[in-house]
């Protein structure tokens, strides 16, 4: 019997358009004879919409972008997402950036108890603001570049002493970055005083919480990593983009950008990034996949940027691309992350019958 598998998408971000990217490539992977496929789309607004299940893979986003037919409200999620044609048995989140990978909808499927792909509400959230996941980091002791951070009331309040903290603890070129968001949304290279303020200013559009972040000369290196407990590493991928940073058109829109899958780097570099993505991996609690981030520099000191719990999913997007070179296809990547999900579920469900 075909399992029932809910895909969410859309969502109230500024990576929507992304997410629904997303969200028409897992429809043409996915397997239609193991899986019923509903859809269910979150507006701008912010507003869930349920459609039929789906007889066929969507191959016109704007077909995703489903209406309403104004003909029922549901009480609650709960009902909107198991009303009568159903109850879903997993949902794959295809949500990007805030409300929806941040932790946000994760947490009301834990409390709905349904399965879900990816990583939990702590390993999201905390994956999702780039200053928390730093400073977990830098607990367990992972190199990264120096930062500065803080929220927008400080910023009005005393714009021209941070400008000189930022100053003295860095130097240009520095890179400023909204700390909740993800595909490069908001983030600005400053090289001088008046740039960073320019560049604090169009991040504050986006966040009230800011990081500015030291300027290296390296490579842009990154890596898959899946699984719950025992996570297992990708090859590497090295990010050539023409412009001067990966920003967001970089990753979606001039396909310029050259990906060297897998990366030429020494053994005991890429051995490294393992380790710390491992590391990293598990500081966060997270489940399911990530991509983890890295600057190497012309030495091979490798440094950890980040890393992304629902990164770019597309089949053309770095992290499908690389578990292909590691001997994954798309359609088997899809279906070891729904296995994934509920393996964790079922874990989840035996402590609870424990301390019941």
């Amino acid at each position: 019997m075909k399992k029932r598998l809910g895909l969410i998408y859309g969502g109230k971000s500024a990576e929507h358009e992304v997410s629904l990217s997303t969200a028409r490539a897992v429809t043409k992977a996915v397997d239609f004879d193991r899986f019923e496929v509903i859809p269910v789309y979150i507006t701008y607004d912010g507003e869930w919409r349920k459609g039929q299940s789906l007889e066929r893979p969507i191959n016109n986003i704007e077909d995703l972008r489903l209406k309403s037919d104004g003909t029922h409200k549901p009480d609650s999620i709960h009902d909107f997402l198991n009303e009568s044609s159903g109850t879903l048995d997993v949902v794959f989140p295809l949500l990007h950036g805030t409300n929806g990978e941040d932790g946000t909808v994760q947490g009301l499927l834990e409390v709905m108890n349904i399965p879900y792909v990816g990583n939990g509400v702590l390993a999201s959230s905390a994956g999702m603001d780039k200053v928390v996941m730093k400073q977990l980091f830098a607990q367990v002791g992972l190199s990264q570049v120096a930062y500065v951070h803080f929220i927008r009331s400080e910023w009005n309040a005393n714009s021209a002493q941070l400008i000189g903290q930022m100053e003295k603890e860095l130097e240009y070129p520095m890179f400023v970055k909204p700390a909740n968001l993800g595909s490069s949304v908001g983030i600005s290279k400053a090289v001088d005083e008046k740039g960073l303020t320019k560049a604090i200013e169009l991040a504050l559009k986006f966040d009230r919480r800011i990081i500015v972040e030291q300027g290296v000369t390296a490579r842009e290196i990154e890596m898959g990593v899946m699984g719950n407990d025992h996570p297992k590493c990708s090859v590497a991928g090295e990010i050539k983009p023409v412009t001067e940073f990966y920003d967001y058109e970089a990753k979606y829109s001039d396909g310029n950008t050259v990906l060297v899958i897998p990366a030429e780097v020494p053994e005991e570099v890429r051995e490294k990034m393992m380790e710390m993505s491992i590391k990293a991996y598990k500081v966060l609690d997270c489940s399911g996949l990530v991509r983890s981030d890295f600057f190497v520099d012309e030495n091979d000191e490798v440094l950890i940027n980040e890393v992304n719990t629902m990164p770019g999913f597309t089949p053309t997007s770095m992290f499908p691309l690389l578990w292909q070179k590691t001997g994954v296809t798309y359609p088997e990547l899809i279906n070891e992350l729904i296995e994934l999900a509920f393996e964790r579920h079922a874990e989840k469900q035996q402590i609870q019958y424990t301390m019941d």
